[in-house]
């Protein structure tokens, strides 16, 4: 028996990257997964590849920032699959962290979509998905960064939303621990994801290298191999942590 079989787990911001490996990693492991995405066709065709395989996959379209579009996510889980037992929400505006600053210098409406994305967007899909993982003992893994505790001289928004994201899992975990939920945040390092393998400087990935204590850069199977544990039974006495994988870049 596969470690994941009978679950239900929606990917959010699964049409590429990390969130496109990580839903089909738990799909392999046997998870009924929804695969949703802001980008529709992305979605239904991360989803078609892991019916492909044989596993089982349903598209959403989901904009995190929007409360009706997340209610729905969470609907079509329940008509789809009978309920939900875990999320992972790794949704982000790469448009807006591209054009992030330091706090004299960034756009209001760059912080502004940055936090309803990356906090007020994290809770929506808390807040609707909990009555549904409350019923399983269901599981929440979100992506966080280890930008919120290190300190950045830029990207200040990105910052203080992953910062935040720390303290809504936290406060999660505490809550509604004692019910069977658990909630738990990844820190990952920098991940060569298929869309930046290709397009990463060679100087830039030495220098990488240098602060991190491992051989090699991150891939997205790395991201999603933890997702995996922390959604299974492994995870079970796991509960509101922020685990880095970034290959030994900061130790704690």
């Amino acid at each position: 028996m596969r470690r994941l079989d009978n679950k239900v787990i929606a990917v959010v911001g699964a049409g590429s990257g990390i969130g496109a490996v990580t839903a089909r990693r738990l799909a392999s492991e046997g998870a009924s997964v929804l695969v949703a995405d802001i980008n529709a066709g992305a979605a239904r065709s991360v989803a078609a590849g892991i019916v492909a395989d044989g596993g089982l996959a349903t598209a959403v379209q989901c904009d995190i920032a929007d409360d009706a579009s997340v209610a729905s996510l969470v609907r079509a889980a329940v008509t789809a699959y009978g309920g939900l037992d875990g999320i992972h929400v790794n949704a982000a505006d790469m448009r807006a962290i591209l054009s992030d600053g330091d706090a004299l210098e960034v756009s209001l409406d760059i912080f502004d979509r940055t936090l309803a994305v990356n906090l007020r967007g994290h809770l929506l899909c808390t807040r609707h998905a909990l009555p549904e993982l409350l019923k399983r003992g269901g599981s929440i893994v979100y992506t966080s960064s280890g930008a919120a505790d290190m300190g950045e001289p830029t990207r200040v928004s990105y910052q203080v939303s992953k910062a935040g994201l720390q303290a809504l899992m936290r406060h999660v975990a505490s809550r509604w621990g004692k019910q069977g939920l658990r909630a738990n945040a990844i820190a990952p390092g920098l991940v060569l994801t298929e869309q930046l393998r290709d397009h990463f400087p060679e100087d830039l990935r030495q220098a990488t290298l240098a602060i991190t204590r491992s051989p090699r850069l991150g891939t997205s199977e790395d991201i999603a191999a933890m997702v995996a544990m922390l959604m299974s039974d492994d995870g079970a006495w796991i509960n509101g942590q922020v685990i880095g994988v970034d290959g030994g870049a900061r130790f704690r």
